[in-house]
């Protein structure tokens, strides 16, 4: 049941995120990628960093800007 709920959760933020990807809160955007990548292999500073599953070892690198998140880099998928 909980895990239905968790699941729940992360849809509606990532419903969220889609529907206006300018306006997006740095912890709801943390909370999706730990979903979908696990913990970042670098925290601590105003950036989060996290490996991602795919070939090329493509990473996901997003800052805290203001309480929004910026997109630093996006690797090749």
């Amino acid at each position: 049941m909980i895990r239905k709920k968790c699941m729940a959760q992360i849809d509606k933020l990532v419903e969220r995120l889609r529907n206006n990807p300018k306006n997006v809160k740095f912890t709801d955007l943390v909370k999706v990628c730990n979903h979908y990548f696990g913990e970042p292999r670098q925290r601590g500073t105003s950036h989060c960093v996290y490996k991602t599953p795919w070939p090329g070892d493509p990473r996901v690198n997003i800052q805290e800007k203001t309480e929004k998140a910026s997109l630093i880099k996006l690797g090749r998928f």
